[in-house]
């Protein structure tokens, strides 16, 4: 390492402390924790951003949110090459980096592992990253440390984009990596004209006609609610209305927004009785989790939730018919590609209701264990790959190769039947994947596509809401001596260690009608999380109470006295 470089590490670090007794940890969310203690870390995320980019010789970003956390914390997170999360490799490091106690010991870990990495580090190469951040306040000091982190990497330069949602931060990496315009004129041009597309799709026989056009969208008080009434009134076809914007001295996340409402199944702050039967809809303070919901009745707090399992359900119903279009009279073609490999992936979180009734449609669900990293993997490997978590955030993944064949499906069939329902069916399929996002779950792109298809069925929300019953469910979390003492198999449905505890699990769940319950781990705290579902609520309740006495009797504070 040159001497210039290392002096430029050493005297950037030394502006910047450490908290003292505080271990962080990089995780889905990349770091999060209160504001007030963030400076040093991101300052290190910014260096650790510079190295991601010399290593790949490619774009990377850097987000500065903390998602649907309170408005007093912060966190930052780096968005690979592809568009997607930091790879899993670079976590540790990442945690090496932003625990260092000195500088004298931070220079010394950059230089290991640049070495180990093989990192072009002789400030010939050019590193480039994209800077984004929400709209809480700490977000502006927190953007400075990291542009002085990137700047003590030589040749390292920041391109701040300003206030965005995490995904459009996701979608312009992305982009920019294509060589494809990666501004957000570019990100809502994209989305509105695929949105139009669709909605000029719909048979002219459905009963959309008939149906209200308007959704009622709470913005969490965050930077969704902002990017929500640009992109409104680029839209034809549907009325948005937009409450809990920011705007109006509302708190973020404070009542409001995805996580909330998923969690506490009751009305956003300004919602109420003048809301009863229209279709809601809640985005979390990042826009990149969204859940529907009605009010039920006048005066009632209570909501009915269209969580992301329905999402994900709407969605597969509307893709699996499109490609049984496409391919209806494809068979006489040898070469025929259209028989998409479709996926459909969740986690064990996902309700039971919604997995039976994705595997009576025919569909082949996986499970892999909660977080969106393995969500995303699974499904990338796939034609069509569709994920979701119960909580809103998913997508739908298209394979560029099986894009490569429907362009050139379209095109032949341009010539030979335009206008026929297989080229309409090609151009539906196109134009989803234009609007959904592929780089990450996006709150914005999947409410469009929602909208698209409600219209293009003719379906009100009750309809949809209707596709299955959701199982009764209860979640619930046992303060244990050390969380690592449970391990987990089978995409963490079944627990391994300590011996006996699955037994004693499998023993109260047969008691039960419909039962299915499993333990796992926390990945923060010292607790371990109880998952319960059963027939009816009385017994998912008792189910759930169940085997939270069985953690505690076999890893509670209770057991370490035996």
């Amino acid at each position: 390492m040159k001497e210039e470089q290392r002096s430029l590490l050493l005297q950037s670090s030394s502006l910047f402390s450490p908290p003292q007794g505080v271990k962080l940890s990089y995780g889905t969310a990349g770091f999060r924790a209160d504001a007030s203690i963030l400076r040093s870390t991101v300052h290190r995320v910014g260096m650790l951003a510079a190295l991601r980019s010399l290593k790949t010789q490619s774009v990377v970003g850097l987000m500065i949110t903390a998602s649907h956390n309170k408005v007093t914390d912060n966190g930052v997170k780096i968005v690979d090459p592809s568009g997607g999360m930091l790879s899993q490799e670079w976590e540790p490091f990442a945690d090496q980096l932003a625990n260092a106690q000195t500088p004298e010991a931070l220079l010394s870990l950059i230089t290991e592992f640049v070495e180990k990495e093989r990192i072009p580090f002789d400030g010939l190469q050019s590193a480039e990253i994209l800077l984004g951040r929400d709209t809480r306040p700490s977000g502006e000091s927190l953007l400075e440390a990291a542009k002085q982190g990137i700047s003590s990497i030589l040749g390292a330069i920041a391109l701040d984009l300003g206030i965005l949602t995490t995904p459009q931060l996701h979608w312009m990496v992305r982009a920019r990596n294509k060589g494809k315009p990666a501004t957000e004129p570019a990100y809502f041009e994209q989305i509105s004209s695929s949105f139009r597309c669709l909605v000029d799709l719909i048979p002219n026989e459905t009963e959309s006609n008939k149906m209200d056009n308007t959704v009622v969208v709470d913005g969490a008080d965050g930077v969704g609610g902002e990017k929500l009434e640009v992109l409104k009134n680029m839209l034809t076809g549907l009325v948005i209305e937009v409450r809990n914007t920011g705007k109006g001295g509302g708190l973020l996340n404070d009542g409001v927004g995805a996580d909330y409402v998923q969690k506490e199944k009751v009305v956003p702050r300004g919602f109420g009785s003048n809301d009863v039967g229209i279709r809601c809809a809640s985005f979390d303070g990042d826009a990149d989790r969204l859940v529907y919901f009605t009010v039920p009745t006048n005066g009632s707090s209570k909501i009915d939730l269209v969580d992301g399992d329905k999402i994900l359900s709407l969605f597969a119903v509307f893709i699996k018919e499109q490609l049984s279009i496409l391919t209806k009279e494809g068979n006489e073609n040898p070469n025929n590609n259209s028989q998409a490999r479709l996926g459909v992936v969740q986690t064990a979180y996902a309700n039971g209701a919604s997995t039976d009734y994705l595997k009576q449609l025919g569909l082949k669900v996986i499970f892999t264990p909660t977080g969106v990293k393995h969500l995303h993997e699974k499904a990338a490997q796939f034609d069509i790959g569709i994920y979701f978590e119960a909580n809103g955030h998913g997508t739908i993944l298209f394979s560029e190769s099986w894009l490569s064949w429907l362009e050139a499906r379209n095109n032949e069939l341009s010539l030979v039947s335009e206008g026929s329902e297989q080229q309409k069916a090609a151009l539906r399929l196109l134009s989803v994947s234009k609007l959904i996002n592929q780089a990450v779950g996006d709150a914005l792109s999947c409410l469009l596509l929602v909208e698209a298809i409600l219209q293009h069925k003719g379906w009100s929300i009750q309809k949809w809401n209707e596709l299955y019953q959701d199982l009764p469910s209860r979640q619930l979390k046992v303060k244990v001596v050390d969380r690592t003492a449970v391990t987990t198999t089978n995409a963490e449905t079944i627990a391994v260690s300590p011996p006996g505890i699955q037994e004693a699990i499998d023993a109260e769940t047969a008691k039960r009608l419909k039962g299915r319950c499993f333990i796992r781990p926390s990945g923060t705290e010292d607790v371990i999380r109880v998952y319960a579902e059963a027939s009816t609520q009385e017994a998912a309740d008792s189910l759930a109470d169940s085997v939270a006495k069985i953690v505690d009797r076999f890893l509670g504070f209770g057991s370490s006295k035996q």
